[in-house]
Order: C-alpha cells, then structure tokens, then sequence
C-alpha cells in the first residue's frame, strides 16, 4: 500500500527514525483537490502548528508516496495520534511528479478538521519539511513557497514535550 506524506515524514529520516516505518520506495507526487495548510494544533497545546492536508478543488498538494505494508500504515497513524482523534485517515488520487510505469494510482493520508490559524510552525518542523521536499527532488517553486511559510522559534514546552512524545511513539515489537 502507499501512504502520501506532506509534512515532516517526507523525510526519510523522520519517517524510518521517529516513526519507526520501513518502506521499500519513495516516490515525488502530487494529489490534485488537496491543499497543504501549516495551521493543524497539536494534540497537547505547545504554541505551535503542524501541516495538514484540506480538501480545496481547485488546490494541489505534493507530497511523497511510500510504499510500505499494512503494519508500518498502522504505525503512522499510531505515532500521530489517529485513535485519539488528532488525524484521520483518508484516500487520495496522486500522480506521479516524473514518468513511472508502476506509480501508485491512489495512497492512506492523514487529514484533520482541526485548525488554528494564530499558530505557527517552529522553525525545527519546517526545516524537516524542506528536507524532506529536497530530499525527494519536490520542485523548486514548491521549496520557495515552503521556504516563505512564516515560522516561530520552537517553544519550550515543545523541546520538553519531545522526548516524552518521542518515547510514547516507539514501535511496539
């Protein structure tokens, strides 16, 4: 199965690091009626914002497709809090960015209806995106736009969250 990231699990270090998933390709695409917003609230208040996906039709959201099996999809939405409401999953059309003969057609994303458009990205989630986008060879109009999102510096109670939702995020074995 394929799962759509747009945010910081686009890097490959984050998704294989942080979430604990093993995928066996990864691919540049787009997923056309979609938007990418920087206005999603954690699941525990630390001044900051996260990215989600809105439906907007007119809107394209790029992104990247991993391949990966059922229980690495199962780890994602364990890691961001989909049993407790944070995300939900949803199907979405993507294409491919580049020519490829055995693109996916269609992958599992996360979505929320929650959004605070006072919050902000920190500044560490946001270079995660761009890595993520370079990493992956997303065009460089989009690393513009992602470059221009205004972003804060990482609040405190977010650096002493982080090792506490760090653990909590481990792969259960």
């Amino acid at each position: 199965m394929w799962y759509f990231a747009y945010g910081s699990n686009m890097q490959s270090d984050t998704l294989r690091g942080r979430r604990g998933v093993t995928f066996r390709r990864a691919l540049p695409v787009r997923a056309p009626g979609w938007r990418v917003v920087f206005d999603k609230p954690p699941l525990f208040s630390i001044g900051e914002a996260f990215a989600n996906i809105v439906p907007e039709p007119d809107a394209t959201a790029l992104g990247v497709a991993f391949e990966v099996g059922a229980d690495d999809l199962a780890q994602i939405e364990r890691s961001e809090g989909v049993s407790f409401g944070n995300y939900r999953r949803v199907e979405l059309a993507v294409d491919p960015l580049a020519p490829c003969d055995d693109a996916p057609a269609s992958a599992m994303s996360l979505a929320s209806e929650r959004r605070d458009p006072s919050l902000l990205p920190s500044t560490r989630y946001m270079a995660l995106v761009i890595a993520g986008a370079l990493e992956h060879g997303l065009p460089a109009e989009y690393l513009d736009t992602l470059r221009a999102i205004p972003a804060r510096e990482q609040t405190a109670m977010a650096r002493a969250l982080r090792p506490l939702v760090d653990a909590a995020m481990q792969r259960r074995r």
